[in-house]
Order: C-alpha cells, then structure tokens, then sequence
C-alpha cells in the first residue's frame, strides 16, 4: 500500500491541501479537482467538523472516484494518526515530525512528516520514513532544498507553502529536486467569497502538465 500511494504521488505530483466545514463545498472542490486530473488529495485535520467530513469523503470517493488516494493532513499526535489510519486513509500527512506519531504508523501506511531542518529531515529518514514534506515551503524555499537535498539523495520532497499556480513556481521547485508539491489557499480560486470550480479544475489541470513536463524522464 505504502509504495503504490508513493507511486501514485509520483505520477500526479500536484496534491491539493483543502478543508471546510460544508461537506457539500469539500464534495465540490474535490470533483473539481478531480475533473483537473487530481489523484492524490489531501483533506485537512483543521476544523471540528473535520472527522465527520472526511468519512464522508471517503465514502464518495469510493462510489465516484476509486482511483483517487484520499489522505489527511495536520497530523499531530499518535491517537490522531491511529484513528485517521483505521478510518481508511490512504496516506498520512503532518507539518511536524515527532516520534509518537512514529511509532504509531502501521507497516504499509504512507506517513509523510513536516520537516524544516536537516535534523528533524534526518530524524524521519532514522525512522524509515521516505518521502518528507518541506513545511513551511515558503520560508524554505526552492533553495533550501538544493543545498540540503546531496545530503539526503534516497528521501523524496514535497513543499506545502510557497508553491504559486505559475509554471515559474513549479519549474523552480521541481528543478530543486522536489518529487510532489502540495498546494492551498493559492489553488482554490474565490471571487466575493464563492469558490471558482471551473478555475480551480484549470489550475489542477496547468499545474499536473507542467510539473509532468519536469519530471518526464526522470
């Protein structure tokens, strides 16, 4: 399970980061992507209706979607990571790294800590992790990871922050080293507070060919 969710991280390399309280928006912005070419996206552990929500994402994911890999983020301690494992999630994802949460990963889950020093970078690969998330991306930036990246050359990297919706921005992470990105409030596209659907499946659909383009070869 682990390396078939890393395989198809790989192959679409963009993953959405998104919650709401409206399960019928998360519904929404969940197609939209999807209809964009998405298939890894990540739901967020950020708000009270985020359980609840994610079950029922799941859920739709299953009748409409079967070949999307559903994940959650803002992991923060073990109790989270064994209910969010349990539930059904595809994969785990946190903005810290902690030994807790280490220990509480089951052989074959995907659990892809929050690292922003080579320390805590080298403290997840020493607990076999192997794809890290950058966070926070914009702080680090592309350049951050060049520099680190010759230290760690078996480890896979993912930005959240710092990553725009303009083939300049994708060009630079991923001539960096980067193996994914994952983006937020930049993707989701709103005009007086409503969400652009139809935008945002163009920007998932702009942002897949471009960072495809980087990665052919590789």
């Amino acid at each position: 399970m682990k390396n078939q969710n890393i395989d198809q991280i790989l192959q679409s390399p963009v993953i959405p980061v998104f919650y709401d309280a409206d399960i019928n928006t998360c519904i929404k912005i969940l197609t939209s992507c999807y209809q964009g070419g998405i298939r890894v996206f990540e739901f967020v552990n950020r708000g009270p209706e985020a359980e609840k929500n994610f079950k029922e994402l799941l859920y739709y994911r299953d009748k409409n979607f079967k070949d999307l890999k559903l994940g959650i983020g803002t992991i923060m301690n073990a109790d989270q990571a064994k209910l969010f494992s349990e539930m059904g999630a595809d994969f785990l994802v946190s903005p810290i790294f902690s030994d807790s949460i280490a220990s509480a990963i089951k052989d074959g889950m995907l659990w892809i800590p929050g690292c922003m020093t080579p320390s805590e970078i080298a403290a997840a690969q020493n607990v076999g992790c192997t794809f890290v998330k950058l966070f926070p991306g914009e702080t680090l930036g592309p350049g951050f990871l060049k520099s680190i990246k010759p230290i760690f050359p078996k480890l896979k990297f993912m930005p959240t922050g710092g990553v725009d919706c303009t083939e300049d921005s994708i060009d630079k992470w991923f001539d960096a080293g980067v193996s994914a990105v994952g983006l937020g409030s930049k993707l989701f596209v709103k005009i007086d507070g409503k969400y652009q659907y139809g935008a945002i499946s163009e920007n998932c659909d702009n942002l897949l060919n471009w960072a495809r383009q980087k990665t052919k070869g590789l």
